[in-house]
């Protein structure tokens, strides 16, 4: 079993920036690619990012590429999503997620945070 907790998201203009964080504990925090989901309102739950166990590959979305950054730490059991000149379409539940499998747009998560809200206002 993995518990994933996210925090660090809320209200913000658009061109501005967030960082969001999500603290794993459980199982070794190594063992798994990490991954940051969103969903809108109305819309279906979204691959954003995904970072390998080791931190040296990753994944974005075409939606995001070049304006969000994922990153682990793994002696500390976190991953970040930089989240840079956001826009109103990025307003969404960010949800941090774990898996075994390797860190692609088709990733299937074992394990599900409980969400963190980004706002981001015209």
């Amino acid at each position: 079993q993995v518990q994933l907790v996210e925090s660090g998201g809320g209200l913000v203009q658009a061109g501005g920036s967030l960082r969001l964080s999500c603290a794993a504990s459980g199982r070794p925090f190594s063992t798994y690619t990490m991954a940051w989901f969103r969903q809108a309102p109305g819309k279906e739950r979204e691959f954003v990012a995904a970072i390998s166990r080791s931190g040296f590959s990753t994944n974005y979305a075409d939606s995001v590429k070049g304006r969000f950054t994922i990153s682990r730490d793994n002696a500390r059991n976190m991953v970040n999503l930089q989240m840079n000149s956001l826009k109103p379409e990025d307003t969404a539940i960010y949800y941090c997620a774990a898996a075994i499998q390797p860190p692609n747009s088709a990733i299937k998560p074992d394990y599900w945070g409980q969400g963190t809200q980004v706002t981001v206002s015209s």
